[in-house]
């Protein structure tokens, strides 16, 4: 029997936790960028999706506190419609989680390196430091892992509102005209673009399992998090527009450290690596946790390779977590070898992440009632907004479900084999499950 996770994590914690998958790298580039975008009407698009996020969040909430379980999105998707679903689904998400788990450390390296002095290596190195620190922190429990992100969740909210306040009595009225410099249409094109700031949301449903009280504390820590995080990013956003602070590569890469300056006063380069490495940080650190959890659960249910569902005498999936990490640690060197930087990685989790969601709202559809479903409803409708936008993207997802049923035949086949005997890969075909199963 795959070993069952244990049940630490508090509604602080969990704020903790929601705050540091969210609130990452995106904020470093994306408020300067959608305004050099869109102008003014950038705002816009944050509003839509911040919008988006509190019936994304509530619904992922409420299924996450009904199934609570560490397949999260994949165990709803499979509930509502079938294992093949779930388990598209729950490649789409270990994918473009993975994969953020590189852009956001590239982010933070690139962002702090840059004002440090340091070369292109030292930046990729310092990235994979971030790797390897948040890997080896999951890697001592939940527990560790989320008392660490209370302090990373703290330090970073801190500083972005602090971002906020001291830029007030710099707004200028005339910073916000012509309102829609590009056309409206723009909008619609940065809304996609900064969806990437808000990727998180479901990221806590895979931790679910490890929650005190799941139907309470889920719940809670849900709603504090909506709350804190619209303030955060709609408050940046507004600063960064208020006070022109945007318009060309220097300025849009570190926005927050200039509002920073700009109202404090201090060297902006120490300011940005600082902001830069902290919330880079805490981003890894919440995203291995919730990854390797989706790799524990897409293994015990046979969607995965068998070892990544072993469970470690700290009750942690160590081999899930080494998998995340290394997986992501892989990434850094093949861009340092490629020359690619870290908006060349945003496509691949940009184009899954809305195609869970919205698989996520559709199963919320499916299986909620009352005021619940009519949230899913909501979100199921707005995620199909978005949808026209992603553009040619659409290939990443498909490619990846082409493979990811491919590997469902080919385990089945294993288990229909006349020698498998109803070994362990016997009932390979079904999809994430709410309760543990033998390997």
């Amino acid at each position: 029997m795959a070993e069952p996770l244990r049940r630490t994590i508090t509604v602080s914690q969990g704020v903790a936790l929601y705050t540091g998958a969210i609130v990452g790298a995106g904020v470093l580039l994306l408020p300067a960028l959608s305004a050099t975008e869109a102008g003014p009407a950038a705002i816009v698009a944050w509003l839509f999706d911040a919008a988006l996020g509190i019936p994304l969040a509530l619904t992922l909430a409420a299924l996450a506190s009904r199934y609570p379980n560490a397949g999260g999105v994949a165990t709803f998707v499979t509930k509502a419609f079938g294992p093949a679903a779930g388990m598209v689904t729950g490649w789409f998400y270990f994918i473009a989680a993975a994969t953020a788990q590189t852009l956001v450390a590239l982010t933070g390296a690139y962002y702090g390196a840059s004002y440090l002095g340091l070369p292109r290596g030292a930046a990729f190195l310092l990235a994979g430091a971030i790797l390897v620190f948040a890997t080896l922190a999951n890697l001592r429990g939940i527990r560790a892992s989320a008392r660490l992100q209370l302090a990373f969740a703290a330090t970073v909210a801190t500083m972005l509102l602090l971002a906020l306040l001291v830029s007030v009595p710099h707004f200028e009225s005339a910073n916000w005209t012509p309102f829609a410099p590009h056309g409206w249409g723009e909008v619609g094109s940065v809304a996609v673009v900064i969806f990437f700031a808000f990727f998180g949301w479901e990221a806590i449903t895979h931790l679910s399992e490890e929650f005190r009280d799941p139907e309470r504390d889920v719940p809670r820590s849900t709603l504090i998090s909506v709350g804190l995080i619209t303030l955060l990013y709609v408050g940046v956003v507004v600063a960064t527009i208020g006070t022109a602070t945007y318009g060309s590569d220097d300025v849009n890469r570190t926005v927050i450290a200039r509002l920073l300056a700009d109202g404090l006063g201090g060297p902006v380069g120490t300011i940005a690596a600082g902001v830069a490495v902290l919330i880079a940080l805490g981003t890894t650190n919440a995203f291995v946790a919730a990854t390797s959890r989706l790799g524990y659960a897409l293994a015990r249910d046979r969607a995965f390779p068998a070892p990544l569902a072993r469970v470690s005498r700290r009750g942690v999936p160590g081999v899930a977590v080494v998998a995340v990490g290394g997986y992501a640690t892989l990434g850094v060197i093949v861009g340092y070898f490629a020359g690619w930087g870290p908006e060349t990685l945003l496509v691949i989790p940009n184009s899954l992440v809305i195609l869970t969601f919205l698989a996520a709202m559709a199963a919320g559809v499916r299986l909620l009632h009352g005021t619940r479903r009519v949230l899913a409803v909501i979100g199921t409708a707005l995620c199909l907004v978005l949808l026209p936008f992603s553009g040619a993207v659409v290939f990443v997802p498909a490619a990846i479900a082409v493979v990811a049923l491919g590997y469902r035949r080919w385990r089945s086949g294993r288990a229909a084999a006349p020698d498998a005997g109803g070994g362990p890969d016997a009932g390979a075909d079904a999809g994430p499950r709410t309760t543990a199963t033998k390997d």
